[in-house]
């Protein structure tokens, strides 16, 4: 059953195609989870055939499968609560437009679910953006009714993408996230339960923006289990020294001042034997995708490096008891 090991491409997304499958090989991957802002197009692949046949042979060429979309960037303008950083996600002239750039990430997550259907792809990791996150701390006060209104608009805008995404028999994958309308366990739980339970909905899995929140990864795989459709291997690194706070202080991501910073697989503190032992209970065959993000190390060192860390943790379970050959007969 050992899984997979692909690349997300969206930290390679300045790179084309072919030049990230050479690439990923090279460094040990079996596949690539294709970034729709980058290295495909969405559009195109879920119109053009014969830019579908495309994609397909370049991934073929290089002996590279693929299981799955990421679609973080328009997922993210769907439902997210307006200021000028969303601007730099939707087109330029779309800037300062919070209806149009929401149009746009509908209609673009409705391609990513087209052209995983004709890639023979069946999830889509993406964001669906929050209009409440900036008020996680309720100070001015946050009303419940506020928050009660956040999960009723992110229903209703997106219903009709996951009706899509179900005719295509295309599951959605949510990244767990700050900023997210879902961004911990029980917000997360509430979700699940907003949309009664819907099946379309599930989880891309990532340790990574657990543990600094002092979530139990392996805890939340063993309670959502159902509903993990992807997992991101990605690492994290906290430094709670007595000055540094979880918030981040406005530091940028690789400042030593952080709380936390993101780093390349087996320099944090995720524990990946941990994860891939529930994963083998919850009986997750999907792929580990690999997330590099370190501001600290070169991406290709980085990557390559955490290739060969996953997979000695991508074992199968046993298939007899280990006791078994004790005892007398």
């Amino acid at each position: 059953m050992a899984r997979p090991i692909t690349l997300c491409t969206a930290q390679w997304a300045d790179l084309p195609l072919e030049e990230i499958c050479k690439v990923a090989k090279k460094m040990g991957y079996e596949g690539l989870e294709l970034a729709t802002w980058g290295p495909i197009d969405a559009k195109k692949a879920a119109e053009d055939p014969s830019y579908v046949k495309q994609v397909k042979a370049t991934l073929a060429k290089y002996g590279l499968g693929c299981w799955a979309l990421a679609a973080h960037v328009p997922g993210q303008c769907v439902a997210d609560l307006w200021d000028p950083r969303l601007d730099g996600f939707a087109p330029a002239e779309l800037a300062g437009k919070p209806e149009k750039i929401s149009k746009w990430g509908t209609e673009q997550m409705i391609y990513a679910a087209k052209a995983a259907k004709n890639l023979g792809v069946h999830v889509v990791t993406s964001f669906m953006g929050s209009p409440v996150w900036k008020y996680f701390y309720s100070f001015p006060q946050t009303p419940e009714e506020m928050v009660d209104n956040a999960y009723k608009e992110v229903v209703e805008k997106w219903t009709p993408i996951f009706d899509e995404f179900d005719k295509c028999d295309v599951k959605f994958a949510l990244e767990v996230h700050p900023s997210e309308i879902a961004y911990d366990y029980w917000t997360f739980d509430r979700l699940i339960k907003e949309f009664h339970g819907r099946k379309t909905l599930g989880a891309n899995f990532d340790p990574s923006h657990l543990v600094w929140q002092m979530i139990n990864p392996c805890t939340f795989l063993e309670d959502f289990g159902d509903r993990i459709y992807h997992v991101h291997a990605k690492d994290v690194k906290c430094n709670f020294n007595g000055r540094n706070g979880v918030l981040g202080s406005h530091l940028p991501f690789g400042n030593v001042r952080r709380g936390w910073n993101f780093v390349s697989l087996g320099h944090g503190d995720v524990d990946f034997d941990g994860i891939c032992r529930v994963l083998n209970q919850i009986g997750y065959e999907g792929p580990l995708s690999v997330e590099w993000e370190d501001s600290g190390m070169d991406r290709v060192v980085g990557a390559t490096e955490a290739c060969e860390f996953i997979k000695k943790f991508n074992f199968d379970p046993s298939t007899v008891a280990f006791d078994n050959a004790i005892g007398t007969k």
